[in-house]
């Protein structure tokens, strides 16, 4: 099977995750983030991540994948996890977390990225979305300062976590997000989640290139 992906893309991550997990054979594919004919052609809009399935039909949709996936290769993982604490921790965290990482990824050797109109288009729709560059590397310590006291509090969440389920696919594509950030200090128990999953899914964190 084939999987469109951007790298930098936390979606994109949770169809990744799946394949790791159920340790399913991949292709893997990256699309240049100015690529619109790509994905358009394949399921009639600019989306990603986008599967490529056994019979050459394609779906997308990120937790579609997922649990198409997880539900027709061996015993199934993906189990919701009603009023969860770790999701609710994640909605308080998750704007501060992309407003410090999404500068940081701009800048990455990313897939996505090889091109200078490419880099330049992701630059462009995310100054959109979150605002000027320059401006959320200069509140990095108020943000770092705001997601440590956040991480302080998951890590009492994670301490002793050893299974995998719906809300390993909320969590982990965002604090694989927040390892370009060098200015965060993780806590054990957070670092550990961080570094189990990295190795059981066999999608890499950033910290090679953390700034």
């Amino acid at each position: 099977m084939k999987l469109y992906v951007y790298d930098h893309c936390p979606f994109c991550c949770k169809a990744r995750m799946i394949f790791g997990l159920k340790q399913l054979p991949l292709e893997l594919h990256t699309l240049l983030e100015n690529d619109v004919n790509t994905p358009t052609r394949l399921v009639g809009k600019k989306t990603a991540p986008i599967l490529e399935k056994e019979d050459g039909s394609h779906m997308a949709e990120s937790m579609d994948i997922v649990h198409y996936l997880d539900a027709r290769y061996g015993q199934p993982l993906v189990t919701p996890v009603p009023d969860s604490a770790i999701k609710a921790w994640h909605d308080a965290a998750w704007r501060p977390i992309l407003q410090l990482a999404i500068p940081r990824l701009a800048a990455a050797d990313l897939g996505e990225f090889a091109t200078v109109e490419a880099r330049k288009a992701f630059r462009v729709r995310q100054t959109r979305n979150f605002g000027d560059f320059e401006q959320l590397i200069a509140n990095t310590p108020q943000l770092a300062a705001n997601v440590g006291q956040q991480l302080a509090e998951l890590d009492k969440l994670l301490a002793g976590r050893e299974h995998v389920d719906e809300d390993d696919f909320v969590l982990y594509p965002s604090l694989r997000m927040l390892s370009i950030v060098k200015a965060v200090s993780l806590p054990t128990a957070v670092k550990d989640y961080m570094q189990r999953m990295e190795r059981d899914t066999g999608v890499p964190l950033h910290f090679d290139q953390a700034v």
